[in-house]
């Protein structure tokens, strides 16, 4: 795999466009385990058929790589997107993604889907990338008791086939949030613009594995 290189990209009208993610998981430099992640953005979006017919073995093979992960199919909940340093396009199957960030991943994070997971882990992707939720459009946060908020970049439907854009209101009542968390739907009055610290964000996700990034402040 190249690494990536100093190109930028704007997208707009993402909100609720599909997409998914293919992790190349490999050792990292000091034993513990980091994924290259590919993302479907602005090249399609995650077709169901193919997206289902993919091999994770297979493409381990193909890319000589110890592990794949398939993430998705996810749908964005922010509007627009900028990229400053984005990477090569590889192809999975038939479905076109670009590398997009470096996940590492913590000691002992089982890489599995459903029931099970460990949820609300906090995460370092390293990326440069800032997302815009436009004012009066719904934002969905977590609330920590230590004061802090992650915001919802992304709704999963690996876990709840059904769950919706829509949907996401009444999600609070189906999470089992650690002590002392809230969910929280607001509305601002002006746009929220995201965008990692030193080029880190801190991610993390719900049991339905929605996909919260955590806010600067």
């Amino acid at each position: 795999m190249s690494q990536t290189t100093p190109t930028a990209a704007h997208l707009g009208d993402l909100r609720d466009v599909r997409y998914g993610e293919i992790l190349l998981i490999s050792p990292g430099d000091d034993g513990s385990l980091e994924a290259a992640v590919y993302n479907t953005i602005g090249l399609n979006d995650c077709p169901p058929d193919r997206w289902r017919a993919l091999d994770p073995q297979s493409l381990a093979q193909q890319f000589a790589v110890p592990v794949v992960y398939l993430n998705g199919p996810r749908f964005w909940l922010f509007d627009e997107l900028s990229a400053f340093v984005v990477g090569e396009v590889a192809t999975f199957g038939g479905i076109e993604a670009r590398r997009v960030a470096k996940v590492r991943i913590p000691a002992g994070l089982e890489l599995t889907h459903g029931p099970g997971k460990e949820a609300y882990v906090d995460i370092v992707v390293e990326r440069d990338t800032e997302y815009r939720f436009l004012a009066g459009r719904p934002v969905h946060s977590l609330l920590t008791p230590d004061g802090k908020t992650y915001v919802m970049q992304a709704y999963s439907q690996i876990v709840d086939p059904g769950q919706t854009i829509g949907s996401l209101a009444g999600l609070g009542e189906r999470l089992s949030l650690p002590r002392g968390w809230r969910y929280q739907v607001d509305t601002p009055t002006e746009d929220l613009l995201m965008r990692p610290v030193a080029g880190e964000a801190h991610v993390l996700q719900d049991e339905l594995e929605n996909t919260y990034m955590l806010l600067a402040h």
